[in-house]
C-alpha cells in the first residue's frame, strides 16, 4: 500500500510535505509523474494475511508468521507469478521496504541458491538486517553499543534540521554528517567501548559534543551514560515545546501523549500520514479497479504474538542464539551470483532504520572486496518513508529507474506501453 500509493503506482495520494498532519477525508488522488512504470512493470506484493489476502489451513499462523515460513511464501509466489505470466525470462528485480529489506535478503538467496533464479538487482528502501544495530530496545542489550554509533548520524540530522544544533550550524547537511560519522566510529565509539574505565573529564567532554550534535542537554546525556535509544531521543528533543519527534519522519512531531513518559507514547509521522494512504488505497481499489467489494483491506496484521524469529542462516543448518541477523543471506546470494546488483537507500531523517545503520551493514557484509563494487548507495532529505517528500520522491524514481536501465542486461530498449 505505502509503495502503491506513495511512490511508484500509476496514481499517488497527496499528503503534507512539510512535517504537518495531513488534513482529514477528502484525500486527492493524482496521476503519479514519478511512477516506476516507465522503465518497468511492477508487481506488489502483500504479506499473507495482509491487504485482500487471508491465511488458512490447521496452524496457519506457523506455516506463513515467521522470518522462514514469510521468506518460503514470497519465493513461491515469485516463481508462481514468473510462471503464470510467462515472465521467466524477464530482467527481475526485488524491491523491499522496512521488514522487506530483511524479507528481501532471505528471499534473493532463496531464489538465486534454491530456486536457480538469478535477478539483476536487489533495491533496499530504510535497510535494517542486523537488528542488534536497532536503537530501538538496545537498552535490553547492554554491552552492544554499536547501535548507538550507527544512529547518532541521524540525531544530528535530526538537530541540524529544527535548528538545534548551535550557533555554528552548518550550512550544508552532508558535510555536517561526515564530520558526525567520523565522530561517532571514533571517539565516541572508543569512549564506549572503555565502559566504566571511561575517565571523568573524557565522559564530560564526549557528552559535550554528544549534546551539540543532537541537541539535547548535557546532564541528560550524562544520566543516559552517553547511551540515547531511539525512543529517549524522540521524546527528548523537543520536550519543552511539549512535543514528541517523529520517528518514522522526524521532520513531524506531534503532542506528547504523557509529558512524563521516558521514551516516545507513539509516532507522529505515522498518525499524520497513515489516514491519507489507508483511505486512498481503499477508495481506489474499489472504485477504479472494481475490486475489493464486500472485502476489508488490511494495511496491517498484528503477527507479534505468533512470529517466529527464528532463522537458519545460510550453511549454519541451525538457528543462531542471537538477535536475527540476514546479512549472511545477501552475502550468499551475492557470492553465488557475483553479478547480482544492490541499490541501497535511505532518508536522513530516518530514526526507525538509521541510514548510517544500512552504511554499516553493507560495509560488513562477509563478501570479497570486490563485490562491494556491486552495492551503490543513495540518500534523501526526508524519512523512512522517503517518498513522502516530493523533491525527494522525485530523485528516489531517478536513482531507481537509472539503476534498472543499467543493469537490466537489454541491449535495445524497447518503448514502454
Amino acid at each position: 500500500m505505502w509503495l502503491h500509493m506513495g511512490a511508484f503506482g500509476p496514481r499517488r495520494v497527496i499528503t503534507a510535505d512539510n512535517g504537518e498532519h495531513t488534513p482529514a477525508a477528502p484525500y486527492q488522488l493524482t496521476n503519479n509523474a514519478y511512477s516506476l512504470m516507465d522503465v518497468s512493470d511492477l508487481v506488489f506484493i502483500d504479506a499473507p494475511g495482509a491487504g485482500f489476502s487471508r491465511i488458512a489451513g490447521k496452524d496457519k499462523e506457523k506455516a506463513f508468521w515467521g522470518v522462514d515460513a514469510d521468506a518460503y511464501a514470497f519465493t513461491q509466489f515469485i516463481t508462481g507469478f514468473l510462471s503464470q505470466y510467462g515472465r521467466w525470462n524477464s530482467p527481475k528485480y526485488l524491491f523491499g521496504e522496512s521488514y522487506g529489506t530483511p524479507r528481501s535478503a532471505v528471499v534473493i538467496n532463496n531464489l538465486e541458491t534454491g530456486q536457480s533464479v538469478d535477478f539483476n538487482g536487489v533495491i533496499l528502501l530504510s535497510q535494517i538486517l542486523n537488528f542488534a544495530l536497532s536503537v530501538d530496545g538496545i537498552e535490553n542489550n547492554p554491552g552492544s553499543d554499536e547501535g548507538y554509533i550507527t544512529a547518532l548520524p541521524t540525531y544530528a540530522a535530526t538537530a541540524w534540521y529544527r535548528k538545534l544544533v548551535g550557533p555554528d550550524r552548518p550550512a550544508d547537511l552532508k558535510v555536517f554528517l561526515k564530520e558526525v560519522e567520523h565522530f561517532a566510529t571514533t571517539e565516541y565509539a572508543t569512549a564506549l567501548l572503555a565502559g566504566a574505565e571511561l575517565e571523568p573529564a573524557r565522559r564530560q567532554a564526549i557528552a559535550e559534543k554528544l549534546a551539540h550534535y543532537t541537541g539535547l542537554p548535557v546532564d541528560y546525556v550524562l544520566r543516559a551514560d552517553l547511551r540515547i535509544t531511539g525512543g529517549m531521543f524522540e521524546k527528548t528533543l523537543q520536550a519543552k515545546d511539549g512535543l514528541t519527534t517523529g520517528r518514522l519522519d522526524s521532520r513531524f512531531s506531534g503532542p506528547d501523549m504523557d509529558p512524563l513518559s521516558k521514551e516516545a507514547d507513539y509516532d507522529p509521522q505515522s498518525a499524520a500520514l497513515s489516514s491519507a494512504y489507508v483511505t486512498a488505497f481503499n477508495d481506489y481499489a474499489r472504485r477504479t479497479l472494481g475490486y475489493g467489494q464486500g472485502k476489508i483491506f488490511k494495511p496491517s496484521v498484528n503477527v507479534f504474538r505468533f512470529w517466529d524469529n527464528a532463522h537458519v542462516p545460510p550453511g549454519a543448518g541451525y538457528t543462531p542464539r542471537a538477535m536475527l541477523n540476514v546479512m549472511p543471506d545477501l552475502a550468499s546470494a551475492m557470492k553465488y551470483n557475483p553479478s547480482l546488483k544492490v541499490l541501497l537507500l535511505g532518508g536522513y531523517y530516518d530514526l526507525a532504520t538509521p541510514y548510517f545503520q544500512g552504511w554499516y551493514e553493507m560495509h560488513h557484509l562477509q563478501i570479497p572486496a570486490s563485490l562491494q563494487a556491486n552495492i551503490s548507495y543513495s540518500y534523501y532529505e526526508s524519512g523512512h518513508m522517503v517518498y513522502a517528500h516530493e523533491a525527494s520522491m522525485k530523485a528516489l524514481h531517478d536513482d531507481v529507474a537509472a539503476f534498472i536501465s543499467k543493469t537490466d542486461n537489454v541491449q535495445a530498449k524497447p518503448a514502454r506501453r
